[in-house]
């Protein structure tokens, strides 16, 4: 038991490498999850805030359930919209309902965000 000792205590062994060459891939990779996901990500809701605040009647919006509508009314200091849905329905939704105007909406927009 000693020699297996004596064996793991060598004074020549060759040290491992360590300070901050050893977290380096990590703080790479910390790097790239960064540029490539969390700062386009920040970038796509900051312009969809910017949207939501420069929404006014008469726009043509579609919500997050998909429903096509125009904006007549805004209520509750711009917390809820009034659509109007066809001729004679109008309805309120909220306004983080409110997936984008109608002539740039895709398809990814409309679903329902797990983020909030």
């Amino acid at each position: 038991m000693e020699i297996l000792y004596a064996f793991a205590t060598n004074p020549d062994a060759p040290q491992g490498g360590g300070g901050i060459a050893a977290f380096l891939p990590f703080f790479l990779i910390m790097v790239i999850i960064y540029f490539l996901m969390i700062r386009p990500q920040g970038k796509k809701r900051k312009e969809k805030q910017n949207m939501l605040g420069a929404l006014k009647k008469g726009d043509k919006v579609i919500t997050i359930g998909g429903i096509h509508g125009t904006v007549v009314g805004i209520k509750n200091q711009g917390k809820i919209f009034v659509l109007k849905i066809d001729k004679n329905l109008n309805i309120n939704i909220n306004r983080s309902a409110i997936a984008g105007l109608a002539n740039s909406v895709t398809e990814q927009d409309t679903q329902i965000e797990a983020q909030n």
